[in-house]
């Protein structure tokens, strides 16, 4: 290790030198570390490149799902999106119990009443989660997609963020293979309404059964307006909105 003598203090890195201030003063190291045409070959390396293979394929699964609702998820995400759902689909992977070390699928992982489970119930805004949002139980109708919630009154059944006047519900039913990216979204009129004591019946029907041999996914979202000389304005730019994936099968 050697020590930097010379009235110019540097940190960083120039060239295959590292200045860094330690305890004795200013340092300079040469640089270290595993080449990268080492990770990926070294026999030494090998469960690197495994974990290294299954994380990005946890990644594209992830991007899959995220462009598959685009037109949900739009308004209805937090900063840190990615790297949970990431998270989420590593779990999934786990339950692949049938492909080798290093070639483990999300697909085949969501084959599993496991994997179907770790997936469901996921908020893609961690700052508006559904369960905190909407204070009122709501029903499936999984052959439709048919979400149903009844005796609905907004001031009662919602967790109102200030300054909202309005609210609006969406359901999504989407079959998405995760293995070829095929993906077919068919989503529900939006209902709108205002926030006030009035009780009624909420029923989201998708315009159709999407087509596909993958996994259904079911999602319900919910999103807060201020209405401001007859015109309903996103409330925050969405940072209110929730939305989740309420049922996969």
């Amino acid at each position: 290790m050697a020590k930097l003598k010379s009235l110019i203090k540097i940190e960083g890195t120039l060239d295959d030198l590292t200045f860094y201030k330690g305890k004795e003063g200013y340092l300079i190291k040469t640089k270290s570390g595993v080449s990268g045409n080492r990770i990926k070959t070294d026999p030494a390396f090998a469960r690197t490149r495994e974990n290294g293979t299954e994380f990005g394929h946890c990644a594209t699964s992830g991007k899959t799902l995220r462009r598959a609702i685009l037109n949900l998820l739009s308004d209805a995400k937090d900063g840190r999106v990615t790297s949970r759902l990431t998270k989420t689909m590593a779990l999934v992977k786990n339950q692949d119990l049938t492909s080798a070390r290093g070639q483990r699928q999300v697909a085949i992982g969501l084959a599993s009443n496991e994997g179907r489970a770790l997936l469901k119930g996921f908020d893609f805004n961690s700052n508006a989660l559904l369960s905190a949002v909407l204070l009122s139980d709501f029903s499936l109708n999984p052959a439709t997609g048919e979400i149903s919630i009844s005796d609905f009154i907004p001031n009662h059944n919602l967790n109102l963020p200030g300054g909202a006047t309005h609210v609006s519900f969406t359901s999504g039913f989407l079959n998405l293979d995760f293995s070829t990216g095929d993906k077919d979204l068919l989503l529900s009129p939006v209902q709108n309404m205002i926030i006030d004591g009035t009780t009624s019946n909420i029923i989201l029907t998708p315009a159709g059964v999407p087509v596909g041999t993958g996994n259904e996914l079911f999602f319900l979202k919910v999103a807060f307006f201020q209405e401001i000389n007859a015109v309903q304005y996103p409330l925050n730019n969405g940072a209110y909105n929730a939305l989740q994936l309420i049922e996969v099968l």
